[in-house]
C-alpha cells in the first residue's frame, strides 16, 4: 500500500482527504469524492457524486464549472485523475448533500454568513470577533494590539491606493509585494514560503517587530502618497518602494545595533505565539 504525504491529505473524523497545494493561486483544492464519502459513508462515492452533479445542474447551480480535473494518488501508488474544487466551492457543494455530518458546516456558513451581515451594517462587530478570535488563539494582549492597528494602517493605504486610481487586486498585490521587498527584501509570497505558510496570513504569522517594521513601511507610503499624489500606477509604484524602503532603512539599523536578523523563518505556531487548542 502506498504512502500518501500528510501533506497531502487533511483529516476529518478519522477518514483521509486528499488535497492538493496549487502554489500559483495559493489555494488548497480538495477531492471532491474523498469529502462526499466522508460526509455520507457512501461505498460507491464516486456515482454519488455523479447523481449530485446533475441534481445540482438541474437545480441551476454552477458549480460545476469551477470542477477541475487533479491527479491524487491512489492506495495502489499509482495517480488518477479526479474531480477537485477549492475550498469555497467545497462548501458549496457540502450544502447540496443530505448527511447530519454535513449539517454543522451548513450551520456554520448560515453563522457566517449572518454575521457578514451584521459586521456591514456595524464594522465594529468586525474589530471585536477579530479581537477575540485572536485572544482565543493564545496570542498575546500586545500583539493583538499591535495586529489589530496594523488592520486599520492597511485599510488607511488601500483607501489612498482607490484615491489614486488603484483599483483592482491584482495592482494592490502588485503595491504589497514592492511595499514588501523595500523592507524585507522578498516579495509577499517568498516571504510566506520562508515562513512555511500556505493560505496562513502572513501579518498572524509576523513578530511584534516584524509587524511594527510592516506598520511602518504602509504607513510611510500612506504619508507620502498623500504629499506626492501619484497620478499612475508606476508612479505609485515608485511610492510604496519609498515607503518600503523607510522600514527597510529601519530594519537593517536595528540589525546592526542588534547584531541580530530581524527577519525569522519561524511563524506563529514554531515561534509559540498559540496556545495548543489552537492547533485542534
Amino acid at each position: 500500500m502506498a504512502k500518501i504525504s500528510k501533506k497531502a491529505i487533511a483529516i476529518f473524523e478519522g477518514s483521509q482527504i486528499r488535497r492538493h497545494w496549487d502554489d500559483a493561486k495559493e489555494m488548497w483544492y480538495f477531492s471532491v469524492v474523498d469529502i462526499v464519502q466522508a460526509l455520507t459513508g457512501s461505498t460507491i462515492p464516486r456515482r454519488y457524486w455523479s447523481d449530485l452533479k446533475i441534481k445540482m445542474k438541474n437545480e441551476g447551480s454552477q458549480v460545476y464549472e469551477k470542477i477541475v480535473q487533479l491527479k491524487f494518488m491512489a492506495q495502489d501508488g499509482k495517480y488518477y485523475a479526479s474531480d477537485a474544487a477549492d475550498t469555497e466551492t467545497m462548501f458549496r457543494i457540502i450544502q447540496s448533500i443530505p448527511s447530519p455530518k454535513a449539517e454543522p458546516f451548513k450551520l456554520w456558513l448560515a453563522r457566517v454568513g449572518y454575521e457578514r451581515v451584521e459586521e456591514a451594517e456595524d464594522p465594529e462587530k468586525a474589530i471585536q470577533r477579530a479581537l477575540a478570535m485572536y485572544l482565543k488563539k493564545g496570542y498575546s494582549k500586545d500583539w493583538v494590539n499591535l495586529r489589530l492597528k496594523s488592520i486599520e494602517i492597511r485599510k488607511d493605504l488601500t483607501n489612498e491606493w482607490q484615491e489614486r486610481g488603484v483599483l483592482s487586486n491584482k495592482e494592490f498585490a502588485i503595491l504589497t509585494d514592492d511595499i514588501t521587498f523595500a523592507w524585507a527584501g522578498m516579495k509577499t509570497k517568498d516571504y510566506k514560503q520562508f515562513k512555511e505558510l500556505k493560505k496562513e496570513n502572513l501579518r498572524d504569522n509576523m513578530t511584534n517587530l516584524e509587524l511594527v517594521l510592516n506598520l511602518l513601511a504602509e504607513t510611510s507610503t500612506t504619508e507620502i502618497s498623500k504629499t506626492k499624489k501619484p497620478k499612475t500606477f508606476v508612479e505609485n509604484r515608485r511610492v510604496a518602494s519609498e515607503g518600503g524602503s523607510v522600514a527597510g532603512s529601519a530594519r537593517k539599523d536595528i540589525e546592526s545595533r542588534t547584531g541580530k536578523p530581524v527577519l525569522t523563518s519561524k511563524n506563529a505556531k514554531q515561534l509559540g505565539m498559540l496556545t495548543s487548542r489552537s492547533f485542534k
